[in-house]
């Protein structure tokens, strides 16, 4: 016994939740860059400002922990 199931076409399939055929809607983004301007390379690293206070603001904290820490000690 073998059950024969026909293959149906592209316009036989059924589609779940009523899709929509291939073609007929615009791609989901453009191929197109942004053009947004001209290319600027990256500059290297942070500025030494925001490094160097996110570095005292580190040594601060770990300051005040050792700080607190002699405190509870005494």
């Amino acid at each position: 016994m073998s059950a024969h199931v026909p293959d149906p076409g592209p316009r036989n399939t059924p589609r779940p939740y009523g899709g929509v055929p291939p073609g007929e809607t615009p791609p989901g983004e453009s191929s197109t860059g942004s053009g947004a301007g001209p290319y600027r390379p990256l500059t290297r690293g942070w500025a030494k400002g925001p490094l160097l206070l996110i570095c005292l603001l580190a040594l601060v904290c770990a300051l005040f922990f050792l700080a607190y820490a002699i405190m509870l000690d005494i």
